[in-house]
């Protein structure tokens, strides 16, 4: 911990002036880890090492592919000074639950209180996939199946279970045989053949579903509306990071290649709120010289791949970012303070 609160301090005093607002006369080195490349937290994370190169505030070295408990974790712990962030996470960290339950409660509410968010985003909806040609008519036809549902231990995996539950009562291990494998091994995985479904979230278009369809026609589950909104439902998203997701089926795209399942042409699906964590001890000119950048960028961000118009880059509303109720993650002073300037209105139970 003393090694990135040095380096974090070092940081802090080469600043200057750009128009982020701060400048360094040379560019600090900053770890971060992501989920894989092609989905959201991968392609924000990009642009933010892309971004951050080119104001000359940092020079962000990404790790992809990662397992995001984990990554959380290393920021807590000071060990990584970026992360992808499902919000939950920080929430079950501080409770030492879930993945984090060999910490404790003491340890993982310490270690969760040292997180701090950048920006808001979501990593799309939680939807069932799987090539046309099994013949499935319903979520209940996955009983028995393979099944991807997320990478080892991560919050993906929470909400791919949560999902097949919500939607037809299915439990992994007992109803259907869940997959897990890290976010690198999914492209691949996508068209071998060596599972009978996925449960994966997506945006539209996607890379997910882009992959799928070159290699034969796919059809997507929703989520029943009667099933979102039952008492199932209603606790469901009432987890922190839980967000109900809803799109037109005209909007999905992929025509003549992707069938919709649903009872009203809407496709329905948990959404899963993210963030971007740093440790608390990162320097406010820093943190505002690295939000500002995202800020400014916003318009380039959504140009980056077709899906990033969607995902809620600037959501300030609590309940549709994932923020407050039950969750006590709360944006960095410095971030606070960049949103600000710019213009936007931060909820008072999200600030510092």
């Amino acid at each position: 911990m003393k090694k990135i609160h040095k380096r974090l301090f070092v940081a802090s005093l080469v600043a200057g002036l750009t128009s982020s607002g701060v400048a360094y006369s040379q560019a600090v080195n900053l770890s971060s880890e992501t989920a894989g490349p092609t989905g959201v937290p991968g392609q924000i994370m990009g642009h933010m090492a892309d971004v951050l190169a080119e104001k000359k505030i940092a020079n962000l070295q990404v790790a992809q592919g990662q397992t995001l408990t984990n990554s959380v974790r290393n920021v807590a712990e000071g060990k990584t000074d970026f992360a992808s962030a499902p919000i939950i996470l920080p929430f079950l960290l501080s409770r030492g639950v879930g993945p984090y339950g060999k910490l404790g409660k003491e340890k993982g509410a310490k270690l969760a209180a040292n997180l701090r968010a950048l920006y808001p985003y979501n990593a799309g909806g939680f939807y069932g996939y799987f090539y046309s040609n099994k013949g499935y008519k319903s979520w209940a036809d996955f009983k028995g199946k393979s099944i991807w549902n997320g990478p080892p231990r991560g919050a993906a995996l929470n909400n791919g279970r949560q999902t097949l539950v919500m939607a037809a009562g299915l439990a992994d291990g007992k109803d259907y045989r869940g997959v897990q494998q890290n976010w690198g091994q999914l492209m691949t995985t996508l068209v071998d053949g060596s599972v009978d479904a996925f449960v994966i979230p997506t945006t539209f278009p996607h890379p997910y579903i882009t992959t799928m369809t070159a290699a034969g026609k796919v059809t997507v589950l929703s989520v029943p509306k009667s099933k979102m909104e039952s008492e199932l439902g209603k606790r469901l998203f009432g987890v922190p990071g839980n967000i109900p997701i809803v799109i037109n089926g005209k909007d999905l795209g992929y025509k003549g290649s992707l069938t919709l399942v649903s009872e009203d042409g809407m496709l329905r699906g948990l959404g899963t709120a993210f963030t971007d964590v740093v440790h608390k001890k990162m320097s406010f000119k820093m943190v505002k010289a690295i939000t500002a950048a995202h800020i400014e960028t916003l318009d380039k961000l959504k140009k980056r791949a077709a899906f990033l118009s969607n995902v809620g880059l600037a959501e300030m509303n609590a309940k549709k970012s994932g923020f407050c109720g039950k969750s006590s993650l709360k944006y960095h002073p410095g971030a606070v303070a960049a949103w600000t300037e710019a213009g936007y209105k931060l909820p008072a139970c999200a600030k510092p």
